[in-house]
């Protein structure tokens, strides 16, 4: 009955590629993530996409230390921030600086100062504000060569994590899920051993790269009961001036206990019971919430009956299978983690990088696939924040001698741009609003959508257009004083480089077609632009890593990192600024010759774009599965960068939109599957993809 309804379903989504529909749930069960031993590379995840909450092989957070250097047992939220004390007075001001990179005028940006006040002001405010790990919710006193027998997997298809494993010899059984509405988890738990449940809780760290838990600071912080009930406890957390609330409740007979200044102990007298833990940051009003996954349930099964869906099991090619493992599993991990008020961090709602802090040119990589697979209204809950964030991007502008709205890289909900000596530089961000709108509405056209951010649009293609630099002596317009999206040149020497130059034009002229939508006139200034701004600069019939960079294929520097020239075409459509033919050499050329072993998780789906729109479709497969370490895929789904980035779901969220080129193909294509070779072996069925531009 289940899978008739599935079919049913399916039948209002429409655009498939399928002589019938694709059997979901088989395709989700043939995926679902399976452990069956302590492996800290493999901890799992419930989330809502603005909370999550991962688990080790018990199916609560019962390993926190030993999962630590792994994939880290966090509990993070979109709004669980926090920020130390600033006794020396530090001023955002004092860690800027001034430069002239030829607009006519002096421009501020925050860096990093290498001594003095310039260098403490820096500091602080990378470091701050920093996310919290909110709590740790796992068994009591549980040592790790206790368990055995372990049997979890994680049933995508209704987002729930059933673990089975013996503790002495004694099967326990876990249920884990979290409230779709609310920062909640569930758990059912079933054992005769009756393993009480410790509430351990952290003092941030407020260190770079971490799991955010220093659990050597009792001191520092305080964790209160405020109201204890027969089935239920309020408790306060307060950590200097941050404070936020955990409710618990549960089912049957137990008991709360503290153990200590910030560790409390939950003793269940009942062989069978459940367990709700909601975190919050203000006090919440008492309420009865049901102790079940039932809105869990619902809410995955809906994410997966209405969104796009990739079918490999017709393939012949050995590649496809594993290829089908990284986009389901890519899916969920984004919509859990990625899916929140404010735009994702590079760790999700895992664990702390860049001291929590989100990355805005990576909200392309994460979020773009959610319009493409039918899930536009995900990434809308994020692009809210951009309303909230737009007077601080003003005076960004304002104090770098700009027109309209600035979009720093390195961030927090506040928008103050991060002090950072690389990332406030970079300008690929820019364009991101503009594309990521254009895909929501593509996706679902309505007048709502175009007044609501008609003035984001407006103003963010303002500032692109004065942020250009107009070159009278060879009439043209170009992009300088930036870091590109490769992130090895220098702002100060650095002119016109590609990928930028492709995504101000592909992005310009989506910003006119908004205010065509909403009846205005074309701004003819803007159209100045778009006729006349600089075409990539190429030598030998490659293109260059910029215009000023000549020695680009004799120097590392210049074929390291990210392969960016390449997302000039691919994550931009073909348009007049390149010759198909040079870029299709110069994609040759990386190919053979770059550094693969300095690149990121996104480099790979940015080249199988780039190999999709330029009719190379083996390549574009090849692409995606490259076997190098930054583009492993963990058990769990995640992509692996190094010892310090073990998650990185911009290459997950990267993976899906190359996908969805491959598949649905962009404006004007007219192949099935323009991204799969045409060889007999790859018989890609899909469902409810759109193109892209």
């Amino acid at each position: 009955m289940k899978k008739l309804l599935l079919g049913a379903a399916l039948l209002m989504i429409g655009c498939a590629t399928t002589p019938e529909p694709i059997d979901r749930l088989a395709l989700l069960e043939r995926n679902n993530p399976h452990v069956d031993s302590i492996d800290t590379l493999a901890s799992l995840t419930v989330g809502n996409g603005g909370f999550a909450y991962t688990v080790d092989a018990t199916g609560l957070q019962s390993f926190p230390e030993h999962y630590s250097l792994g994939v880290p047992l966090g509990t993070q939220s979109d709004w669980g921030w926090h920020t130390f004390d600033n006794p020396e007075k530090y001023l955002h001001e004092e860690s800027l600086r001034e430069y002239d990179f030829g607009h006519g005028h002096k421009e501020l940006y925050a860096t990093q100062p290498q001594e003095g006040r310039g260098k403490g002001a820096a500091d602080w405010y990378r470091m701050n504000p920093h996310r919290l790990h909110l709590g740790n919710i796992g068994f009591a006193d549980l040592k790790v060569d206790q368990i055995d027998q372990i049997d979890q997997t994680l049933d995508l298809y209704n987002g729930v994590i059933n673990s089975r494993f013996a503790v002495d010899g004694e099967v326990v059984e876990v249920r884990t899920s979290c409230d779709p509405e609310a920062d909640r988890i569930v758990a059912e738990i079933k054992s005769t051993k009756h393993l009480p449940i410790a509430l351990r809780f952290p003092y941030p760290t407020g260190v770079h790269c971490d799991d955010a838990s220093d659990w050597n600071a009792d001191e520092k912080h305080l964790t209160e009961v405020i109201d204890c009930q027969e089935q239920s406890a309020l408790i306060r957390r307060t950590i200097d001036k941050t404070t936020y609330y955990l409710t618990l409740a549960w089912t049957g007979e137990a008991s709360l206990a503290c153990e200590g200044r910030n560790h409390l102990t939950l003793m269940p007298k009942s062989d069978a019971w459940s367990l709700s833990a909601e975190f919050t940051p203000e006090q919440p009003e008492a309420k009865a919430a049901a102790i079940d996954h039932t809105a869990a349930i619902a809410f995955w099964n809906n994410f997966w009956n209405k969104g796009g869906i990739v079918d490999f099991s017709h393939c012949t090619d050995p590649r496809a299978t594993e290829l089908e493992r990284r986009v389901v599993l890519s899916q969920y991990l984004l919509a859990a983690q990625c899916a929140g008020d404010t735009p994702p961090q590079e760790t999700g709602l895992t664990y702390n990088s860049w001291f929590g802090k989100f990355h805005l040119e990576m909200i392309y990589w994460h979020q773009a696939q959610f319009a493409l697979f039918g899930h536009e209204d995900l990434l809308l809950r994020t692009l809210k924040w951009y309303h909230s964030a737009a007077p601080v991007a003003k005076q960004i502008a304002e104090r770098q001698g700009f027109e309209g709205l600035r979009w720093m890289k390195m961030t927090d909900p506040s928008a103050m741009e991060a002090p950072s000596k690389t990332g406030s530089f970079l300008i690929w961000q820019q364009p991101h609003l503009i594309y990521l709108l254009e895909l929501c509405y593509r996706a679902n056209p309505s007048e709502e959508l175009l007044n609501e951010y008609a003035e984001l649009v407006e103003e963010t293609a303002t500032f692109m257009y004065d942020f250009a630099s107009y070159n009278p002596e060879k009439d043209r317009y170009e992009l300088r004083g930036v870091i590109p999206a490769q992130e090895t040149l220098r702002a100060a020497e650095t002119i016109n480089p590609p990928f930028e130059l492709s995504y101000w034009h592909c992005t310009m002229q989506m910003a006119q077609l908004w205010r065509e939508r909403l009846g205005k006139e074309r701004n003819t200034d803007w159209d100045d632009l778009l006729a006349k701004l600089s075409p990539l600069a190429e030598k030998d019939g490659l293109y260059l890593a910029a215009e000023t960079a000549p020695q680009t294929y004799k120097d590392i520097r210049f074929t390291s990192d990210h392969p960016a020239v390449l997302g000039a075409v691919g994550i931009c459509p073909q348009s007049r600024l390149v010759d198909p033919s040079i870029m299709k050499q110069t994609q040759e050329w990386i190919w053979d010759n770059w550094n693969w072993h300095k690149t990121w998780g996104w480099d790979y789906p940015m080249v199988s774009m780039n190999a999709t729109r330029l009719g190379e479709p083996e390549n574009a497969v090849a692409a995606l599965l490259m076997s190098k370490r930054t583009n492993t895929c963990l058990k769990n789904g995640h992509n692996f960068q190094d010892a310090r980035l073990r998650c990185y779901l911009p290459g997950n969220g990267g993976l899906l939109t190359a996908i969805a080129l491959m598949c649905a193909g962009w404006d004007g294509c007219e192949e099935q599957n323009p991204g799969f070779p045409k060889n007999g072996k790859w018989d890609v069925r899909w469902e409810g993809i759109k193109p892209l531009p």
